[in-house]
């Protein structure tokens, strides 16, 4: 049976998507919703200064807007559980989405992460880092169910 879902969001269409295809199920299945934003702060750093060498004053106002961005995404999925009557809570960490997507739902002992895909070739997806191609691969006995455009 199905209790628990985690759904990791980036605030894309896709993943908008797959939220109300949870925020559904949720609803038909009386399950609770995991809503997770993972801040890939390496995603803005450039490779060409080390982070000690960069001034502070720089690096604060990323994580600010990395969590503002964090909290519109995390917020629009929960004003729709809310709206649906589905519970919820709200996480927004900090890491390599991978890894926080699955530790996050092993800690949580979640039955099921729905997640949009953009539908990348397996070989575009090692190559682009493909967030949803990681999620499989790992090791976990979770099930995981794609929502694609």
């Amino acid at each position: 049976m199905i209790s628990k879902i985690l759904v990791p969001t980036d605030g894309s269409k896709v993943a908008r998507k797959a939220a109300r295809y949870a925020v559904d199920l949720a609803k038909q299945l009386k399950a609770s919703i995991i809503i997770l934003s993972v801040m890939d702060k390496s995603s803005l750093m450039g490779q060409t200064i080390q982070a000690s060498d960069t001034a502070r004053h720089v690096i604060e106002p990323i994580e600010d807007y990395l969590r503002e961005a964090a909290e519109s995404c995390v917020g629009e999925i929960k004003n729709l559980c809310d709206k649906e009557g589905v519970k919820s809570k709200t996480v927004i960490t900090a890491g390599h989405p991978v890894e926080e997507v699955v530790r996050k739902a092993e800690r949580e002992k979640v039955n099921l992460i729905i997640m949009g895909s953009h539908g990348r070739s397996a070989l575009a997806a090692m190559v682009l880092g493909s967030v949803a191609y990681g999620v499989i691969h790992k090791d976990t006995k979770i099930p995981v169910l794609f929502v694609k455009r």
